[in-house]
Parts: structure tokens; C-alpha cells; sequence
């Protein structure tokens, strides 16, 4: 049987700001493959162009099945938390469709996807991440269809063990009283969701995120510059918030800077809410000739900086898969992983370090920068390993899912 799928999610390549937007991307594209009928749920509109799916748009209950360029009415953001959702409605003129707060505001998304559910034939229900779980849930109800939520990141993730917020966890742990199955994009979120939320491990299918192969494209000439001094690039991209461990990376590029004795610029690139405190240390360990902050970077500007970069380092203290690494992978840029991620499961050839072990982090960048013979046989043997990681394994075992609850729903 080839499935029809209601899914629901928050972000959509071009316009996504993390890995939830690029793991849709490529998993709609691979069951695509599989001949899956995907209609993605987006609670705004954007400007989006991609035949393999059919997208609808949740605002105001509107159902279209083109996509049509039109201004968001939505201040709605992944990765937003509760004080940014103020922050962002302050910023437009307030409309009696917006929720007074975040939560408010996905409650009114589920709201429409029940309209969406009445209107739409499908067998199987996807929800991705706790934006949309009450979406799903609610599209479940008004419909009678199995519902399976996607966890690419779980509140425990997202504020990285410290101060979880109780609004969010208790939305994700009633919308999984609702679940038929869950996918875990790691055995890192599969067992902090048994150990956290008191799931049964048999409900909990892990299924790994995979990473598609990029066009080839030319440095900027500011980057050839810097490159042709003889200058080593360690990198961090990614949002600059605790979850993903940037004050480690910036306490580890000071232990580097105090040993290594080559040229060496460590640059960031990402913004968050940990974004000015990360400048404040910076200044006051000293090092902030060494340190550049980019900002926010997307698309091709990404790309170039990874073939830029001599070394990525992705120190987060709690990271349920971590597509950025297999990124760096086919752009020939080696990789230091921190050992609380998903990733670093299904990889062999980058090397691994506890997030707070900045001695050992700095031991392995300088090894990484003084001999070349490691920098290419990491760099090879990990391009090989991330060329392997296709969607389509993911994407078939999300088919094979999707049959197994909707025969037992029968």
C-alpha cells in the first residue's frame, strides 16, 4: 500500500533557519521516490517551489494547492521561545488572529488543522517537533487517523538540561498520550524520551536523519586571502544558544590559542540568544583578534564557509541528531563531534569529545591543524561515510511505519 500523508511541520527550505527544514526537505523528496503522496501543513504562507509535495497553508483556515507568494501573517518562528513570541508581536501590528502567547499560538494552528483534516483525504497523520504536535493531535481527533510525532528535538534538548520550560513539556507529553508511534531521529532522544517522558521503548521507532549533496561552487575572495597567509579555520556554525554548547567552543578556542603556535582564526557563525554574552567572553578572555562572529549565514554563503574552514567543531551539550556535520562531510571539512549527539552513532571518521572536555576538544583541534595526514584521512573517510547516509533509507522506513499503524488502525 503507498500511504497518503498529512504532515505537518514548521519550516520549508528556502525559508527554514535549522536542520527541521533541510531533514523535511529531504525526507518529502525521498518518499516522493517511494510514490507517498505528502500534503506539508505550513501554519503561514511563503514563497515555496518544490513539485514533489503539496503544501497547504493554515493561516486563516485557508486551504490552496498552489503556493502563492503573499506576506506572512504569522510572527510565528522555529525555534522561537516564549519571551521571543512577545518580542516578535510587539514588533507588528497586533491582530485578533495572533495568540496572546506562544502556546495561544499553536493552539490556534491546531485549531485550523482540524479544518485542514475535514478537507483533506489521507491515511497517516506526521508531525514534526512540538510546534506542530498540537496540530497533529488535533487533526487526529476530528479525523480518526493514526498520528506518529516526530521528535528532532525534545525540550530537554532545547534549553540543554537546565530550566526546561513546564508549558512546553506538558504540551509534548499530552500530545503523546495521542501518539500511535514515534519516530526519534537518534538512540540519544530515544532514551532521554523513555527516561524524561516515561515512554515505552517499544512505541519509539528510531529513524536517522541523512544529508543530500550539495552543487559545487568557488570561495569569496576574502576567504582565498585569508586562506593564502598560511591561516587555519576552525569553525562553529549553528544557533548560538546554550543547547548547542558555543561557550564551550569559545572556552576551548582560549586553551588553542595559549598552545598552538601557527596561524589559526576561529570563526562563528550563527545568531541566538547567547549571541552578546559569546562576544563578552570573547573580549574578556582576551582573543578577540582571533575570534569573527558572521552572523547569520544561509545557502551558498554556508557552503563556501565550510570549504573555508580547515575543522568544524560541533560541541553542543545535548544534540538529538546534528545534520551539520555530514554537511562539513561533503564539503571535505573534517569534524569534531561532541559525544551527546545523534550523529554520532552512524559515524566512524570524526573524532568524538564530551562537550565539556575542553582540554581534550583542544587537544584534538590542534592535532587536526599540525598534521595533515589526519586532517585527509578524516576528511576522506567521512565524505565516503556521509555519501552512504541518503534518504532513502529513512524515507522507507518511514513507509514501512506508516503501513504498519494504519493496518493496525483498522
Amino acid at each position: 500500500m503507498v500511504p497518503r500523508v498529512l504532515m505537518f511541520g514548521w519550516e520549508f527550505p528556502p525559508h527554514s533557519s535549522g536542520g527541521l527544514g533541510t531533514a523535511c526537505l529531504g525526507l518529502t523528496r525521498a518518499l516522493a521516490n517511494e510514490e507517498v503522496e505528502v500534503i506539508f501543513v505550513l501554519p503561514k504562507k511563503i514563497n515555496l517551489n518544490a513539485n514533489h509535495v503539496k503544501f497547504i497553508f493554515a493561516e486563516n483556515g485557508e486551504n490552496k494547492l498552489k503556493v502563492q507568494f503573499r506576506a506572512i501573517d504569522s510572527v510565528l518562528q522555529p525555534y522561537l521561545t516564549s519571551n521571543g513570541y512577545i518580542k516578535e508581536l510587539d514588533q507588528v501590528t497586533k491582530k485578533t488572529i495572533y495568540g496572546a502567547t506562544l502556546i495561544d499560538e499553536v493552539n490556534r494552528y491546531g485549531h485550523q488543522a482540524r479544518i485542514i483534516a475535514m478537507n483533506e483525504e489521507f491515511d497517516v497523520i506526521h508531525a514534526h517537533d512540538w510546534l506542530s504536535f498540537c496540530a497533529g493531535v488535533e487533526a487526529k481527533k476530528i479525523s480518526g487517523k493514526p498520528l506518529i510525532l516526530h521528535f528532532h528535538a525534545t525540550e530537554f534538548d532545547r534549553s540543554g538540561g537546565q530550566g526546561a520550560n513546564s508549558e512546553v513539556f506538558a504540551l509534548e507529553q499530552e500530545a503523546i498520550k495521542y501518539a500511535d508511534s514515534i519516530i526519534a531521529v537518534s538512540n540519544f532522544t530515544k532514551n532521554l524520551l523513555v527516561e524524561k517522558y516515561y515512554i515505552s521503548p517499544e512505541r519509539i521507532e528510531v529513524i536517522h536523519n541523512a544529508i543530500e549533496e550539495p552543487d559545487e561552487m568557488n570561495l569569496p575572495a576574502t576567504l582565498e586571502e585569508i586562506k593564502a597567509t598560511g591561516t587555519k579555520i576552525v569553525l562553529y556554525l549553528g544557533r548560538i544558544t546554550i543547547q548547542k554548547g558555543p561557550d564551550y567552543f569559545i572556552q576551548t578556542a582560549k586553551r588553542v590559542l595559549d598552545i598552538y603556535d601557527g596561524k589559526v582564526l576561529f570563526v562563528v557563525v550563527g545568531s541566538g540568544d547567547m549571541h552578546k554574552q559569546m562576544i563578552d567572553q570573547v573580549a574578556a578572555l582576551g582573543i578577540s583578534d582571533k575570534v569573527i562572529f558572521t552572523g547569520m549565514l544561509l545557502g551558498e554563503a554556508v557552503t563556501k564557509m565550510f570549504r573555508a574552514a580547515d575543522l568544524f567543531v560541533m560541541p553542543s551539550v545535548s544534540e538529538p541528531f546534528g545534520l551539520v556535520p555530514l554537511e562539513a562531510a561533503l564539503q571535505n571539512t573534517p569534524s569534531i563531534i561532541s559525544k551527546q549527539s545523534g550523529i554520532s552513532e552512524v559515524t566512524s571518521h570524526m573524532l568524538k569529545v564530551d562537550f565539556w572536555d575542553i582540554d581534550e576538544m583542544a587537544n584534538q583541534i590542534i592535532s587536526v591543524l599540525t598534521y595533515g595526514s589526519l586532517q585527509q584521512t578524516l576528511t576522506e573517510n567521512a565524505k565516503k561515510e556521509a555519501k552512504k547516509l541518503t534518504w532513502n533509507t529513512p524515507a522507507k522506513k518511514c513507509v514501512a511505519l506508516y503501513n504498519k499503524i494504519i493496518n493496525k488502525s483498522k
